[in-house]
């Protein structure tokens, strides 16, 4: 026996290796544990080389973590644009940008007017866009010709595979306007270039919004007095409630509008009166159901004109406007054309 052997006890389950021999006989063994205890040379037994690798220390197994579940994944639902990207310094390339994680079906095409009144449709493109991808179409839309450009139409179908809410399809129209086709400018996603961006799902449902039920409103308490009244009230003339119908044409100089006098009126505020008129009008106009209206502002400094243009170009209700009698007003007068 030497040191370094390893070696079992006769009367007990400890095994070992030796380390030192010590008086009386005795012989000091380092046990599994790393404890160093002395015992009787004839307690112990030298163990064969084979039955030795047994001995060596197996590395303490480590407890078993569960592996927490992945987090459900985040699904971009939102995120679908127009985007008008300038190849040169005349003309915008349209581009369809799919920034979502979902599979549209697509329809691409322009509205214009139709020669017998309404609207005509002309269809681009169709297909299928993957999601985080775009598509260029091949048209090319003239910088020059802003004033003419159609309104453009997306129709679309929502697609993921597996379970998913259903969704409505997504239909859109978009008709482009200096005073906000220059202020959409931004970097387009995907596409990561600058262009003129405009979202078409900004206001669509999500689709547990979609597919959620609506909670059911309580019913209103009925007051028999309120009800009583409101049956005896006098039913309003139908008479009182139309709309006045404008002129074709609507001259918008001040001489017109105060035919006794500016009187001490600063112009800021002979501004804002032929503005009022001029929204009031046309509000008038889109309600009695006109299709299109003159408003005659004159040249002067061109701050009316520029306001008047402004506004026109925000209006959801106007399909377009233009100068308008060039031979008789010049510049002076602006045909608005109603939706």
């Amino acid at each position: 026996m030497n040191i370094g052997d390893k070696v079992r006890m006769l009367r007990a389950k400890e095994q070992g290796v030796v380390t030192r021999f010590l008086p009386g006989n005795q012989v000091e063994i380092e046990i599994e544990d790393g404890f160093r205890i002395p015992v009787m040379r004839s307690e112990l037994v030298v163990v064969s080389p084979l039955e030795a690798e047994r001995l060596v220390k197996t590395p303490t197994q480590q407890p078993i973590v569960p592996r927490q579940p992945a987090a459900s994944t985040i699904v971009s639902n939102q995120g679908v644009y127009f985007a008008f990207v300038a190849q040169n310094d005349r003309e915008y390339a349209l581009h369809i940008i799919n920034n979502t994680d979902w599979e549209l079906t697509y329809v691409v095409g322009e509205e214009t007017a139709a020669p017998s009144g309404g609207a005509q449709f002309n269809g681009l493109q169709s297909g299928s866009l993957k999601p985080k991808s775009q598509l260029k179409l091949n048209e090319l839309y003239v910088h020059a010709q802003f004033d003419t450009w159609p309104t453009f139409v997306l129709q679309a179908l929502w697609f993921r595979s597996g379970r998913a809410s259903l969704r409505p399809p997504l239909v859109k129209r978009v008709k482009c306007r200096a005073a906000t086709f220059f202020n959409n400018k931004a970097t387009v996603p995907v596409l990561n270039q600058p262009g003129h961006l405009f979202q078409l799902d900004a206001d669509e449902a999500s689709p547990s919004q979609a597919g959620g039920t609506r909670p059911t409103p309580s019913p209103a308490a009925i007051q028999p007095e309120t009800l009583k009244q409101e049956m005896l009230k006098p039913k309003s003339d139908p008479a009182s409630l139309a709309v006045e119908r404008p002129s074709a044409v609507v001259d918008l100089h001040v001489e017109a509008l105060l035919p006794q006098g500016p009187g001490r009126r600063s112009p800021a505020e002979l501004l804002e009166l032929q503005l009022q008129t001029f929204e009031k009008t046309l509000e008038n106009a889109i309600a009695s159901g006109m299709g299109e209206i003159t408003f005659i502002h004159g040249v002067g400094s061109g701050a009316l004109r520029t306001e008047l243009h402004r506004r026109l170009g925000q209006h959801p209700n106007v399909r377009f406007f233009e100068d308008a009698q060039k031979q008789k007003f010049g510049y002076g007068a602006t045909k608005v054309t109603i939706k």
